[in-house]
């Protein structure tokens, strides 16, 4: 039986971490960090994240501000208010909530986000210091809190193989690139992949970040190995992950639950981002 890996208890850590720096810039006499989120139409899941990103960022004592817009909103419009908010040294970290409505470019939004506000770690500079292994500014919150998971669970990620299953610019291809740079021996899988299995059957440590339910089953599982799973799939009014729960908890050393797991990891990132960023502002 699988150890779990919960990210709840994770994420708690860090965000009391950053609750107590938060504390002492207070202390010091210095503003807490603020979150800016832009929220773009209606999506009752957005809206949902969104929520959970205010109440986090209180928590921590960080001040934090959502621009609710309709989505009838013209691209050049949203270009001119991340631009403003670029622009009021109040405003520490920038998040665009995805998915953005239809006629408006998510890469040319997010790319007119200051590398320095970007707490996303999704503009085309941030994305290119990760890609030259500079882990020095903001990086893309889920793949941190997956590295932070699989470190939690005591495995040396050096000389490891692991299988990324998804190429997302979020998720996929970022996580690949840190544990690249913490010397496992890295091979992405994606839709086109032949016999995924087969694949899957030699990781030591698999992160699944595809969207379909239930992809990864138990005999895809390396017995002993470490299991991330990043889905959060709607299947019958449940939240279900990638992976199999119950076929690979057999098999695998150590798997992240859907939910509990990536979730509340990406939330506590994305507050230590901030907090970076508020330091990288103040320089």
């Amino acid at each position: 039986m699988a150890a779990i890996i919960d990210g709840r208890v994770l994420a708690k850590k860090i965000r009391d971490e950053v609750a107590a720096e938060v504390r002492g810039l207070k202390e010091k006499g210095m503003k807490a960090p603020k979150l800016a989120v832009i929220l773009v139409g209606d999506d009752p899941a957005s809206q949902g994240y969104v929520r959970n990103k205010e109440k986090a960022a209180a928590e921590v004592g960080m001040s934090s501000e959502v621009r609710r817009i309709p989505s009838s909103i013209k691209e050049k419009e949203l270009i001119e208010i991340i631009r403003q908010m670029n622009a009021d040294k109040e405003t520490n970290g920038i998040l665009v909530q995805l998915p953005l409505p239809k006629g408006i470019s998510e890469s040319r939004a997010t790319a007119e986000v200051s590398p320095e506000k970007d707490v996303d770690g999704l503009t085309p500079e941030n994305m290119g210091l990760l890609i030259r292994g500079d882990e020095t500014r903001l990086l893309p919150c889920t793949p941190q809190g997956i590295i932070e998971m699989i470190l939690s669970t005591g495995i040396e990620i050096k000389g490891k193989e692991a299988v990324v299953v998804g190429r997302s610019n979020i998720v996929g291809k970022p996580v690949a690139l840190l544990l690249l740079q913490r010397h496992a021996t890295v091979t992405i899988c994606h839709s086109r992949t032949r016999d995924l299995g087969e694949v899957t059957r030699r990781a030591d440590i698999l992160v699944a970040a595809v969207g379909n339910p239930g992809l990864i089953h138990g005999d895809m599982v390396k017995p002993g190995a470490v299991v991330i799973d990043v889905g959060t799939n709607r299947v019958e009014g449940k939240w279900v992950g990638d992976v199999d729960y119950e076929t690979a908890k057999d098999r695998a050393a150590a798997i992240s639950p859907v939910p509990g797991g990536v979730g509340p990891m990406t939330i506590a990132m994305l507050l230590r981002n901030t907090l970076i960023a508020a330091r990288l502002q103040d320089k």
